[in-house]
């Protein structure tokens, strides 16, 4: 009998989604060592390397474009709709070809973060098809109008194939799936202690001046990294290599390390919006410190649901890039809603994947929200 096969696709935008869907095929391969996974992405492979060490089959494919930016924050709409046009164009090839690979490859189920085309694809091998996510890009794309109204239609029309959508904290309604079930946050854990990280570097600056500086796969341009020199006695890390050389700037210049695996040492986390930093610095109970965004619908969610649920600090653009990081001496604000967040997303997923595939379940890894998931799969498949 051939061992399971799962197919994971992942949108074509920046590094988050790539390292979420990746922190969940690690927490499958736990629950299921004998699994196949096969990630669809055009992510580096050593990024997914640094979160799922596992074996998988990397196919590298992109089935959307998410929107094409230069860097963390500044986009190319025009761009952007000349991409989806094309995709449009090529989805019937599309859509056959990856047909054929899922049926001759054995897949028993797509498992799909975010792209639209994912669902077509699985319904046209006769395969079933799950979305992980926090917003769809319909939401994104229709915030725009004009021309994006159309093509915001037509990802949604893909999201209607859809036959189970597991939706993420801080998330949009996402009305156009059929069948949603709420699980908590997702995303990496850290693989050193604090005191494992110190040592090996010999920092010893304390936590609450230790300040994590991450703005994503594509960085951003212009840090005023040069106001740093109003902070000797801080400790500031970075995982981008071409900023300057500074006597408090660490520069993190191992791939194998990850932004969440340098989150124990510090005492806040500064970033633009994006689900992964937000949820894994969550996870840990990492203060967050953010840049508004008014130009990309997400992020307004993520910013609120930062207001919530986490220490914080909401900065303009241009309190950041002015540059003398005056907002470091302001005091955090507390959650407005303090309270405890799911924080099993992970394994409320791969254990919906495990029921799916019949296989017996590890009671140390199940707590209240996936006993409920399991009864909730339980109903699904049977009206199904």
């Amino acid at each position: 009998m051939a061992p399971p096969t799962i197919y994971i696709a992942i949108t074509n935008h920046g590094f988050g989604h790539a390292t979420r869907a990746a922190a969940i095929a690690a927490t499958l391969h736990a629950l299921m060592p004998d699994l196949q996974i096969i990630l669809t992405t055009t992510a580096p492979r050593w990024l997914l390397e640094s979160y799922l060490d596992a074996p998988f089959t990397l196919r590298e494919r992109a089935f959307d474009v998410g929107v094409l930016q230069r860097d963390s924050l500044t986009m190319d709409k025009a761009a952007t709709l000349a991409a989806l046009h094309d995709i449009q164009q090529q989805q019937p090839t599309w859509i056959e070809a990856e047909a054929a690979f899922l049926m001759e490859a054995g897949v028993d189920l797509v498992l799909a973060d975010i792209p639209p085309l994912a669902a077509p694809i699985a319904r046209a091998a006769g395969v079933p098809c799950w979305m992980i996510s926090n917003f769809g890009w319909d939401f994104i794309y229709r915030a725009w109008g004009g021309e994006f109204a159309a093509i915001a239609d037509w990802i949604a029309d893909c999201f209607d194939q859809c036959d189970r959508l597991f939706r993420l904290p801080f998330h949009e309604p996402m009305s156009a799936f059929r069948t949603v079930t709420d699980v908590g946050l997702t995303g990496g854990t850290p693989r050193f202690s604090e005191e494992a990280l110190r040592s090996r570097w010999h920092l010893d600056t304390p936590t609450d001046q230790t300040v994590l500086l991450t703005f994503g796969g594509l960085g951003l341009a212009q840090i005023p990294y040069a106001g740093l020199s109003q902070f000797p006695d801080w400790q500031f890390i970075t995982f981008d290599r071409a900023a300057p050389d500074l006597p408090n700037l660490f520069k993190i210049g191992d791939r194998a390390l990850r932004p969440v695996d340098l989150m124990p040492l510090c005492g806040r986390v500064v970033s633009k919006p994006g689900y992964s930093t937000f949820s894994e610095a969550c996870r840990l109970d990492i203060p967050i410190v953010t840049l508004t965004r008014d130009d990309f619908a997400e992020a307004p969610l993520l910013i609120e649901g930062v207001r919530h649920a986490s220490v914080h600090q909401i900065l303009t653009p241009d309190e950041f890039f002015e540059g003398d990081w005056e907002f470091l001496h302001r005091p955090l604000s507390p959650p407005s809603q303090p309270r405890s967040l799911n924080k099993a997303g992970n394994r409320a997923v791969a254990q919906a994947v495990l029921n799916f595939f019949s296989q017996p379940t590890s009671p140390q890894l199940q707590d209240d929200s996936e006993k409920n998931l399991e009864s909730d799969l339980k109903t699904y498949l049977k009206r199904a």
